[in-house]
């Protein structure tokens, strides 16, 4: 019988770390206020939202997760969560996220979950992930709109600036997800899953990723330089970027036919520190800075 936990697992509680912590920073850099009693909902409700969508996301893909390694233990494919009851809970929470946001916040935000839901599951999920190599590119979309649903919780709309943070994830969703690709393109292949590496071959998504690489580094630096960010955001994203660089020029440099994919599995793991790194210091450099605008 299903426990709680189960549940839980089937929200991708990793990913709704990331979806709440860019949709805070989404929050805080919009200009204007909100309550932080309704702030505080509003991103449950973001963070509800993105996790209905990685249950119905689990629930159309239960066939491919139970032939993949490191997706096999998941709820429903592990037999502990029966399909049916993972499709009724994405679709209940969708429901109630949704209407949560727009009733806390505004119906232009709560608008904007419901299109990320459905861009996630049925245009990624649905019909992308399992049709095209470029699947990770189009469908990459949908985890990179929560900064601008948190900027559209205060503002009712949205702007240049919250479209940058958008670009941010956007850009560096492929080089992250084709490093992963890269050295587990024996399962993708094994489930029919077209990513990059089985289509286009290895040295192709090597250089894709370079490519991506080069235009995201800029990229993440334009909150200094269109001045929504401090100087110490503006040092730790061309740190941070120079370091990505590095790891993606390694892949680069990867021989053909390295069954150890070392330079893809340390570019994977460090994708994740450079955005968790990106958006906590943006987020920690705009409180710290309201706080002593306050206090001044």
């Amino acid at each position: 019988m299903a426990e709680p936990k189960d549940f839980f697992a089937l929200l991708k509680p990793r990913v709704m770390q990331l979806v709440v912590l860019t949709a805070v920073c989404g929050m805080a850099l919009a200009p204007g206020s909100i309550n932080p009693f309704l702030a505080i909902i509003s991103i449950v409700a973001i963070a509800v939202g993105a996790g209905a969508s990685g249950a119905l996301n689990m629930w159309y893909d239960a066939d491919i997760d139970q032939n993949m390694e490191r997706t096999r233990t998941r709820p429903i494919p592990s037999g502990r969560v029966e399909p049916d009851a993972a499709l009724g809970f994405g679709i209940l929470l969708s429901i109630l996220s949704v209407m949560t946001l727009g009733l806390v916040s505004n119906w232009f935000a709560a608008g904007f979950l419901a299109f990320t839901i459905f861009f996630y599951v049925v245009v990624y999920s649905m019909g992308l992930k399992r049709s095209t190599p470029q699947n990770i590119v189009i469908g990459g979309a949908a985890g990179a709109f929560p900064p601008m649903i948190g900027w559209a919780a205060v503002t009712g709309s949205v702007s240049i600036e919250s479209f940058v943070l958008f670009a941010i994830i956007f850009l560096w969703t492929p080089p992250h997800f084709w490093a992963l690709a890269l050295f587990k393109m024996k399962e993708y292949g094994k489930v029919g899953v077209p990513m990059l590496p089985n289509v286009a071959g290895e040295a192709s998504t090597r250089r894709q990723i370079f490519a991506y690489s080069l235009v995201l580094v800029p990229v993440a630096i334009l909150p200094f330089v269109m001045g929504f960010a401090g100087p110490v955001y503006g040092a730790v994203s061309i740190v941070l970027g120079a370091l990505f660089l590095k790891h993606a020029y390694g892949v680069l440099k990867m021989a053909d036919g390295d069954e150890r994919m070392i330079p893809a599995k340390k570019l994977f793991g460090f994708s994740i520190l450079y955005l968790f790194g990106l958006f906590v210091t943006l987020l920690a450099e705009t409180t710290v800075t309201g706080l002593i605008g306050a206090v001044a």
